[in-house]
């Protein structure tokens, strides 16, 4: 079998339009529905936590679904994974449509959790199957860049569908689209990548010795079990355990981004569409730099983008309470988007670095359970703050104070995963 972009550029070239759908069905719901909350959906006015409730539940199944995707993949296939994933997100557009009460816009997220979990774990692993080891940054990156492009799109085509079919109409018919285009494609375009991380296991086990040379975890069973693996990603290697409690506290942004950023620019006086615009710029900054910074990683190593990426991001979050203006507020959401594009793909290409082929999809998944967890543990301590402190304000300060302090962790417990800049000796 052949590894590579070009290689297996027609498979490559559809896992990415399936990313760019995931993101567009994740998209649907992070501008129209926070926004509307009190108005469309009964959430009373300053009730942040049940505000925060959907995002919670998206966060805390999405995290799990990650982890049951990982070990799934390595077992029924990353096709038939990917595939029940877009089935589960069927009913989504018409529970939102149907809605009565809030109550209905969570078990709609709860869905999306498990669609998000299943898919997106799938899309990036299955491209990571088929490609080379010195790719890993480049690929994340497209995938991400790919996967909040559309995010990003669907924010500001919502909005605009939004005003003009209404709320609730506008999203059954964009999210019917999207989900329905997803499902056949899946079904009809996409390849089994499982035999090409097989093929890769066998050449590891072959005589000639790897070009690269990754600094694998020591005394991990050739088969781990589940449990085997949790332990050796949450605290048995320092390195793993470092990325995913940096991937963890990145989350608390964009459960931020999701749940109060709408809500705030709404109180300000912003638009729909201008709402749309101003979240849009967060995902399109974060979208578009990927391309550069999961390719600049594979040259000069993950370890001081993704250090410095926390602290950037968090400094775009702290800005957009500090002014006013449709200008400022852009401003700072480029801002964060960018320290988010300087992390994002770059702590899932240091897993993929350390992890062995045997259990790379289990790594991956463990490292997007704790990542994903992020969106609740993230949606519970930014509706607190701001129930507490009494203003949703104060969210942005518990935000941006937890990106600083999780990336001086990162700095002081990580270590360069790129096999070229510091390989095993």
């Amino acid at each position: 079998m052949q590894f590579g972009i070009r290689a297996n550029l027609g498979q490559f070239l559809q896992q990415l339009l399936q990313v760019l759908l995931v993101g567009m069905t994740i998209g649907m719901m992070r501008n129209v529905v926070p926004a509307l909350a009190e108005s469309e959906f009964g959430v009373p006015r300053g009730s942040f936590m049940l505000l925060a409730a959907f995002v919670v539940a998206f966060g805390f199944v999405k995290g799990t679904m990650n982890f049951v995707a990982g070990r799934l993949a390595e077992e029924m296939g990353r096709k038939q994974v990917l595939l029940l994933g877009w089935l589960v997100a069927l009913p989504i557009p018409l529970l939102i449509y149907f809605a009565t009460s809030w109550a209905w816009v969570v078990f709609a997220t709860v869905l999306l959790g498990i669609n998000q979990g299943l898919t997106w774990s799938m899309t990036q692993t299955a491209k990571l199957d088929i490609t080379r080891a010195d790719q890993r940054g480049l690929v994340i990156g497209l995938n991400e860049f790919s996967g909040y492009v559309g995010v990003a799109i669907a924010g500001v085509i919502t909005g605009y569908l939004a005003s003009m079919l209404g709320p609730r109409e506008g999203l059954l018919w964009f999210g019917m689209v999207v989900i329905g285009l997803a499902s056949a494609l899946s079904w009809l375009s996409i390849a089994e990548t499982l035999p090409w991380a097989r093929d890769e296991v066998k050449r590891h086990a072959g005589s000639g010795a790897p070009v690269l040379r990754p600094r694998y975890p020591k005394t991990v069973s050739d088969k781990p079990s589940t449990a085997e693996m949790f332990a050796l990603m949450t605290w048995r290697d320092r390195r793993m355990a470092a990325i995913c409690q940096a991937g963890l506290v990145e989350k608390f942004v964009d459960a931020l981004v999701w749940a109060f950023w709408p809500v705030y620019l709404h109180q300000q006086g912003v638009s729909l569409p201008g709402i749309g615009w101003i979240v849009g710029i967060y995902g399109f900054t974060w979208g578009a730099a990927q391309f550069f910074t999961g390719r600049l990683s594979d040259r000069v190593g993950r370890h001081l983008l993704n250090a410095w990426g926390m602290w950037v991001c968090g400094a775009g979050v702290a800005l957009m309470p500090l002014g006013a203006g449709s200008l400022w507020w852009g401003a700072s959401a480029a801002i964060a988007g960018l320290g988010m594009a300087m992390l994002y793909p770059n702590l899932s290409a240091a897993v993929a670095d350390i992890a062995h082929p045997n259990w790379r999809a289990s790594a991956i998944g463990i490292y997007r359970f704790w990542r994903d967890l992020g969106y609740g543990i993230g949606a519970l301590g930014l509706g607190a703050a701001a129930a507490l402190g009494g203003r949703i304000e104060s969210a942005f300060w518990f935000v941006a104070v937890a990106m600083l302090l999780s990336g001086a962790v990162l700095f002081h417990w990580g270590e360069e995963t790129h096999p070229r800049l510091n390989p095993a000796t």
